[in-house]
């Protein structure tokens, strides 16, 4: 009961912070501001959370997660440039789902350096975590196989180039349809795995 309640207001916390976020601009938000919206007190925001960084941070952790299983629900046999296209697939349709508040958040985040670093750093741990996955199911060792580096990163560069087309045209852009384009256009390097 304990945990389901820390999750509402963690959950709370998280939706009011993004909206305000992506409405006013990442400078213009108070943690103040925050807890209001959220309806507890600033003492409680800190609690959750160390910074208005952190709540976007959460956001991404998030994203990264569900990647990494989706990764893993994969057929063994598949190809590793649809299995990877899926895995980018996965957190792509969750942006498109809530697409007025994902593109206000990717563009929060695309737009203010500090969060975009942070992004940048979040990506480095998805790296890992799909080269990790797509070593184990490819039977490759993950520290002398360049491949399961390659392949990550190169998945993680198409998910940033569509993302950044998907906010770029406000939305218009169909993100499943930039997705199946990125990775037409790196699927022959992805399934050259030897």
């Amino acid at each position: 009961m304990a945990q389901r309640k820390r999750q509402l207001v963690s959950n709370e916390l998280s939706e009011a912070a993004l909206q305000l976020l992506a409405q006013k601009g990442f400078d213009a938000v108070t943690i103040d501001e925050i807890a209001a919206t959220a309806g507890v007190s600033k003492r409680t925001f800190f609690r959750y959370f160390v910074s208005k960084e952190d709540v976007v941070v959460q956001f991404l952790a998030d994203m990264g997660t569900g990647m990494r299983a989706a990764l893993a629900s994969r057929p063994i046999e598949e190809q590793p440039s649809a299995s990877l296209r899926h895995a980018v697939w996965v957190t792509m349709a969750a942006c498109a789902d809530h697409s007025d508040r994902a593109l206000r958040v990717v563009r929060l985040i695309l737009r203010t350096p500090a969060l975009r670093a942070r992004f940048l750093e979040r990506q480095d741990q998805w790296r890992d975590d799909l080269a990790a996955e797509l070593a184990q199911r490819l039977g490759l060792d993950p520290d002398t196989d360049l491949y399961p580096q390659l392949a990550a990163g190169m998945a993680l560069t198409a998910f940033d180039a569509v993302l950044q087309r998907w906010s770029g045209s406000d939305g218009a852009e169909d993100p499943a349809e930039l997705t199946d384009r990125a990775f037409a256009t790196i699927a022959p390097a992805l399934d050259s795995v030897e």
